[in-house]
């Protein structure tokens, strides 16, 4: 089973997060900002990705020392997870509708972090979670998950939705991009041979 574990303690924050890529969407998150959790159950339910995430921040500061810290430790689990990435599809796309809204999501786990945003939010905050925060959580998961990432919604009026399909459709292209080829389960997908650096 490709699984792993990552704390992360700081001044800030304190994190543990376990992940197992070859699960089948079972999650248990608590960290605090109940709209962030209700997203990150998205991407474990969708992705089939089993999640337990906690994490103790100074929210009585704001939510965005959680947000960005709890990214890194999910984006550093799975890429711990993956390992050498042998075998895997590397890629993957989702269009995700979500009544009125539409977005599109294309990554590659390429070992070269990259964030393309092109959305917006109408309203400054949903439930307890400033939307602000949205790209800054995606931007921090692909550094530290190595993935280049690009996120569009393009069109949606209502900001729940876009927030949703947005980890609705990471969750349906992560889960395409790491499962096992059964082409080519031995085998790194790049000429290069590796998966783990910029040259890849």
């Amino acid at each position: 089973m490709r699984t792993a574990t990552i704390r992360r303690d700081t001044s800030e924050t304190k994190i543990a997060v376990t992940v197992n890529l070859d699960g089948s969407g079972v999650y248990d998150v608590k960290t605090g900002v109940g709209f962030f959790d209700h997203m990150l159950e998205q991407l474990s339910r969708h992705g089939l990705i089993d999640m337990t995430i906690r994490c103790d921040g100074d929210l009585h500061i704001d939510a965005h020392h959680t947000v960005e810290d709890t990214a890194l430790a999910l984006g550093a689990a799975v890429a711990q997870a993956l390992g050498d990435k042998r075998g895997i599809r590397r890629y993957g796309d989702a269009l995700s509708p979500m009544d009125e809204t539409l977005t599109r999501v294309a990554l590659d786990i390429s070992g070269r972090p990259w964030l393309v945003w092109r959305a917006r939010f109408s309203q400054a905050r949903l439930g307890d979670m400033d939307t602000e925060m949205f790209q800054h959580f995606f931007h921090s998961f692909a550094q530290t998950a190595g993935i280049t990432l690009h996120m569009e919604t393009l069109y949606g009026d209502n900001n729940h939705h876009i927030a949703e399909s947005m980890f609705k459709g990471l969750a349906r292209a992560l889960r395409a991009a790491v499962e096992i080829d059964a082409r080519k389960a031995d085998a790194i997908p790049s000429t290069k041979g590796t998966l783990g650096d910029a040259t890849a």
